[in-house]
């Protein structure tokens, strides 16, 4: 145990000569991300430990103090699909997609002797062929690395690693140097805002909490990431998760915080394993406990995981849910940072926004402000899925397009795809068209144009996608995890989303189109919530880019040919040779005529199921 700062700023400098010293040596590093363990990579990881305990290997190679192995774990690398992932040091060659079966292999030919498995080097889509390293692949070549810096070659489970990084020495600065007024100071001239949704500067949320009066105060970092297919809260805790503890540490001292809460969805429990061995870790060293490192300040953390509410993100449901009651949002004032756990004040903040302060102390205000864009500066993590041909997590700075994202960084759009729309921001964010693929990604650019960060999930959409249905899907998930406790809200979607049924169904009116945007428009005005306020950004958004949808339903036409009742299979003539495969294959008998003749179909009996369209060879059946 670490008994004084310069105690543990000696043992600092030390883990950073260690690990240069590590990475010039041999050291093999498996991906154990959620993502990659989903595939095997925890079975590569011991068969790779092994082959190295059976051949000797770490004897040979004169272990480095406190070196269990060669072998590491690390954290997501952002591209799940290509998993698992393995990177030998310090050659530096990055393998995708490997099995069990190719360990072996790659311990005879790389660690024995140095030569690449050519076969299992990832293969950059963008040019097509096999890189050597990951910073030679598009894909992580066009992003900017901060909060994700080191990427592949750092262990995710190791204190010592981290340390050897120039981790805890934020921490440790300011106990030593700052005074909580003048962390408050830095934190707000940084401009960093938070990147939970919101963007609220978080400079002012501590200053807010640090003034507020209260005989204890805590701290809670918002682990709750429930939006569908956003995955940047759990790569970071699985990747870095003493990143998000020296921040939380960091910000305990500076609003005078004596316990602090980690509140993490129990859906990722690789992310819960990896923080808790970090708070473990931490206070073996005694970064975390009574009168830390002799400096008369105290401070515990503990894990509550989430049961999967989606409404528990927002942070005031959030402390309900620590408290042992029903996550059920409440009115504000007054905030959090005023009356939060117990009555007591509290600061709230996102995994992101942790993970940034340590880096804001170390590299100083100006250096941060060099990222990104004056009122946006630092980089923000993102989530990408649908058509294209690279999807995962990425880092970029503020201030990038989302054409350099799309085209740039993920390779375009997939073969045979067509850009339509983007959808930012999670499930209540807004859908963007292609006259935004230009538009800087940063808080008050997205804001001015009826969108939002949110968490960081972007869904591209092809020109295959149905607008309207895309607002059916988003607001379906929204109106289940209302919490129910407000009428605009409980209500208003419930009725969104049956209006948005018949539409889909070829049953919209005039009147739907105007009742649903009169009820959108009242929801985000009248809820209680971030939740109702935001869950109609779906349907204004597409009401306002894609109205043409709309009154196509109306008219019984799905321009993008998605929605099934819309769908209309004839028959061409012409093209019909009378096989009859078509009527053999439907199941409601709706498919008639002579052998040898074009055959017809019963639009009244048809159930659009698409069998007939399936197994005509001719390609005689249209969907119209």
């Amino acid at each position: 145990m670490l008994r004084t700062i310069d105690e543990a700023l000696n043992y600092i400098e030390q883990q950073k000569i260690e690990r240069k010293k590590r990475l010039e040596s041999l050291n093999v590093f498996v991906c154990v991300g959620t993502g990659c363990a989903a595939k095997g990579a925890l079975k590569i990881f011991s068969a790779l430990k092994e082959l190295f305990e059976k051949n000797n290997i770490n004897a040979k190679l004169q272990k480095l103090e406190g070196d269990e192995s060669y072998v590491k774990r690390t954290g997501c690398c952002g591209r799940c699909s290509d998993g698992p992932w393995v990177i030998v040091m310090p050659y530096g060659y990055f393998y995708s997609k490997v099995t069990p079966e190719d360990v072996k292999e790659i311990f005879e030919e790389t660690i024995l002797k140095g030569r690449t498995v050519e076969r299992l080097l990832f293969t950059d889509p963008a040019t097509s062929e096999k890189v050597f390293s990951l910073e030679d692949a598009k894909f992580f070549k066009a992003q900017s690395f901060y909060i994700m810096e080191e990427i592949g070659k750092c262990e995710c489970d190791n204190i010592n690693d981290y340390m050897g990084r120039g981790g805890y020495l934020s921490f440790l600065k300011v106990l030593k140097e700052e005074s909580p007024d003048k962390v408050v100071q830095m934190i707000k001239d940084s401009g960093l805002r938070g990147r939970g949704g919101a963007g609220f500067p978080t400079g002012v949320k501590w200053e807010i909490t640090k003034n507020s009066k209260g005989d204890k105060k805590f701290v809670v970092c918002n682990g709750d990431e429930g939006d569908p297919g956003a995955f940047m809260n759990r790569t970071l805790l699985e990747r870095d998760p003493h990143a998000v503890l020296e921040g939380m540490l960091i910000a305990a001292y500076t609003i005078g915080a004596q316990k602090g809460y980690a509140y993490i969805r129990a859906e990722y429990p690789v992310a819960v394993s990896m923080f808790r061995k970090a708070i473990e870790d931490a206070k073996k060293l005694g970064l975390i406990g009574d009168n830390i490192l002799g400096t008369g300040f105290s401070f515990d953390i503990e894990i509550k995981e989430g049961a999967g509410a989606f409404v528990c993100g927002e942070e005031t449901a959030l402390l309900a849910s620590i408290e042992g009651k029903r996550g059920v949002p409440r009115p504000r004032p007054p905030y959090p940072a005023q009356t939060g756990l117990w009555g007591y004040p509290t600061l709230i903040n996102n995994v992101e926004t942790y993970a940034n302060v340590p880096k804001i102390i170390r590299d100083g205000v100006e250096n941060y402000r060099k990222r990104g864009v004056p009122n946006s500066p630092g980089t923000k993590m993102f989530s990408v899925t649908g058509p294209v041909k690279l999807t995962g997590i990425i880092e970029v700075e503020f201030g990038t397009t989302l054409r350099q994202i799309l085209f740039d960084i993920c390779g375009g759009l997939s073969e045979g795809e067509e850009f339509k729309a983007v959808q930012i921001g999670g499930p209540s964010g807004a859908c963007l068209s292609d006259a935004y693929l230009d538009l800087p990604l940063d808080y008050d650019s997205l804001k001015s144009a009826g969108a939002m960060v949110g968490s960081g999930g972007i869904v591209v959409l092809s020109k295959k996608t149905c607008m309207v249905e895309v607002a059916r899907f988003f607001l379906d998930f929204t109106k289940r995890e209302s919490c129910g406790k407000c009428i605009p809200c409980r209500e208003g979607l419930m009725q969104s989303y049956r209006i948005l049924e018949r539409f889909t169904q070829g049953k919209g009116t005039w009147q739907d189109l105007e009742n649903l945007e009169f009820l959108a428009n009242l929801i985000k005005t009248a809820s209680a919530c971030g939740l109702g306020q935001t869950a109609p950004n779906p349907i204004l958004s597409t009401l306002r880019l894609f109205r043409n949808e709309y009154v196509s339903h109306i008219e019984g036409i799905c321009l993008s040919g998605m929605c099934t009742a819309l769908k209309k299979y004839v028959i061409n003539p012409e093209l019909c040779k009378g096989c009859g495969l078509c009527a053999r294959s439907c199941p409601q008998g709706a498919i008639s005529g002579e052998r040898g003749r074009p055959y017809s179909i019963d639009q009244d009996k048809c159930v659009k199921c698409g069998l007939c369209f399936e197994k005509c060879k001719f390609k005689a059946i249209e969907i119209r």
